[in-house]
């Protein structure tokens, strides 16, 4: 398998960003596999070129919350398998993620819940959080290579948004948030943007109410992590900040698996 350049998007409604030239830039930058969030589609929503891309296996998750949530999936190379469950009861239902198995590594496409809205979506939140470690675990103790992608809702470090004092107490940045995320590198997944960059400024997501974008006012909260049997495949990690049309722009990695 020859480099891989694999990338992650919230793109905040693929119908939407449909109409700003999405299939003209996925033309032009033709990455190995994309994995999109936020698609907020159910599978008959989804335009037919979308759903024939040349060039593309497609897989598209919706939930049950109409207009929310869901996840897509396009790769050059057809995995050997793709799922859409976690297998965890009573949290597949808002279809927050796409398993991808390519013999070589597993990829888990995921749109990680938000916990702005009420003490109870932040308690979701935490147990999917936990329930996902688990189960990503499992997987890394059997000795399997591992890519974790997408919006993780959670700016890690200080240095992962612009103003963080100001943000100690939201949702994104709690204390109980960046623990969790401590745990999954305490279990051996590397965030792979931290592999090339150690300078700040560097963010995924920025508030289009207030124009934080123009500031660059931002939060780096889209990741891809990979457990430690990967992290020599990793020749780069980048964020796409020039590439507009969501609040989000596209991060990425090359993976050169042998």
């Amino acid at each position: 398998m020859p480099t891989l350049r694999l990338l992650s998007w919230n793109v905040n409604g693929l119908r939407a960003i449909y109409k700003k030239g999405f299939v003209d830039w996925l033309k032009r930058d033709m990455p190995d596999v994309l994995c999109l969030q936020e698609t907020k589609v159910a599978a008959d929503q989804v335009p037919s070129e979308l759903r024939a891309m040349p060039g593309y296996f497609s897989y598209f998750g919706s939930g049950e919350r109409k207009g929310r949530d869901g996840v897509a999936l396009f790769s050059r190379v057809e995995p050997l398998s793709v799922r859409y469950t976690l297998g965890i009861e009573g949290f597949d239902d808002e279809h927050r993620v796409i398993v991808a198995d390519y013999g070589k590594f597993l990829l888990f496409n995921v749109y990680f819940p938000n916990g702005k809205a009420s003490k109870e979506r932040l308690e979701y939140k935490l147990k999917f959080y936990d329930l996902f470690l688990e189960h990503v675990d499992l997987h890394r103790a059997q000795g399997r290579r591992i890519v974790i992608c997408g919006d993780l809702n959670t700016a890690h470090k200080e240095i992962d948004l612009a103003r963080p004092k100001a943000n100690e107490k939201i949702s994104g940045f709690l204390p109980v948030e960046r623990a969790w995320m401590d745990r999954l590198v305490e279990k051996g997944f590397i965030d792979t943007f931290r592999l090339y960059h150690a300078e700040g400024e560097n963010y995924s997501w920025w508030d289009l109410k207030t124009r934080a974008r123009e500031r660059n006012v931002g939060w780096r909260i889209d990741y891809f992590f990979v457990n430690e049997n990967l992290r020599e495949a990793v020749s780069s990690a980048f964020i796409l900040k020039d590439i507009t049309g969501a609040d989000h722009c596209p991060v990425g990695i090359n993976l050169e698996v042998d």
